[in-house]
């Protein structure tokens, strides 16, 4: 009996002949190169999408040198802040028409690794959106450009970029919030310690207490970014009177912080105003409202895929670190400054 051959799918000769043009201006399209109307584009696509025709990927890299794919090396965390800037980094990748493909460091797999599992799928340029590291300068054997999204990174080729939220300027902007209500200083509940973004909220932090001369009091242990350890931190900062204001460096240890207050009989921000980090889509409609620093993640990922995009067509990357602005959505967290040990008597 014969087998049956599975059925080719449609090849670049099909997709032209529907789109009534030649094969070059079909291979103009697929590969993103100009000299194309954006009649004759539209026409291309379509007849791509009617045909769901799909490039040799290996093919017409061996013919142009390139693979029209993005490295991403994640941490596949389901926290806020990692989930969304990943979502944005997917889209923004997509939509510079170049293929996503990702690496998690989740199971235990070091960044090193993780890249090199990309290289050998073949790709063109790599992001880095771990934002966990040891606070040493991390070295990758790669000559193709890369973005980091938190840490500087060495490259065999010195082809590097870092693109971030400006946590430094956010923590500071959020002290100076509280400073600014007349709290005589403010209390920091700190991520973990091996994450870059944590460390630059204590920074952020520590030097707005400076710049306003305002003393600076002792961290609580380092939480997880959960609100449980929020918790923990708030238990602890309830039964000290002299707290007034705390900034917490994730939003969702702020959500436990201000439970912690409510069953210790604490008003928030009656008796302790409270700023988070990242305004989570909750933020808003939680009890009181939050106060918190919003990043942007999609311009973040925005950013970084163009300069990446761009270094891959031979553009060099910037020197300086690229820095997105953090907004602060003052709510109803925050509050002017109320002696607590008066109001207990």
């Amino acid at each position: 009996m014969a087998t049956s051959r599975p059925r080719r799918g449609p090849g670049m000769t099909e997709v032209a002949r529907a789109a009534g043009v030649s094969q070059k201006t079909v291979s103009r399209v697929v590969n993103g190169e100009p000299h194309v109307s954006d009649e004759v584009r539209a026409r291309v696509l379509r007849a791509i999408r009617d045909l769901d025709y799909r490039p040799n990927t290996a093919a017409r890299a061996l013919l142009s040198g390139r693979y029209r794919r993005i490295g991403v090396v994640a941490l596949g965390s389901p926290l806020h802040g990692p989930t969304s800037l990943l979502f944005g980094l997917e889209q923004a990748v997509r939509e510079a028409g170049y293929t996503f493909a990702l690496a998690s460091t989740a199971e235990g797999q070091g960044v090193t690794a993780a890249v090199e599992s990309l290289l050998r799928q073949g790709v063109d340029g790599l992001v880095l959106a771990e934002p966990v590291d040891d606070g040493t300068p991390l070295r990758l054997h790669t000559d193709l450009p890369v973005v980091s999204l938190s840490a500087p990174v060495d490259t065999a080729g010195g082809h590097s970029a870092v693109v971030r939220a400006d946590g430094v300027a956010a923590a500071r902007l959020a002290t100076e919030h509280l400073l600014a209500l007349g709290h005589r200083t403010v209390w920091h509940v700190p991520g973990p310690q091996h994450w870059f973004s944590a460390r630059e909220r204590v920074r952020g932090w520590r030097e707005a207490l400076a710049a306003a001369g305002a003393p600076e009091p002792p961290m609580p242990e380092a939480g997880d970014w959960t609100p449980a350890s929020g918790y923990a931190a708030g238990r602890r900062l309830a039964r000290l009177t002299d707290v007034t204001a705390v900034f917490a460096a994730n939003d969702d240890m702020a959500i436990g912080l201000v439970r912690a207050f409510a069953e210790a009989g604490l008003t928030v921000p009656h008796d302790i105003s409270v700023v988070g980090f990242d305004d989570i889509p909750a933020a808003p409609y939680l009890s009181p409202p939050l106060t918190t620093l919003r990043q942007d993640f999609a311009a973040v990922a925005d950013r970084a895929v163009g300069l990446l995009t761009a270094a891959v067509e031979g553009l060099p990357l910037p020197a300086e670190p690229t820095d997105v602005a953090v907004e602060l959505r003052v709510r109803g967290s925050t509050a002017p400054a109320r002696s607590r040990a008066t109001a207990d008597g």
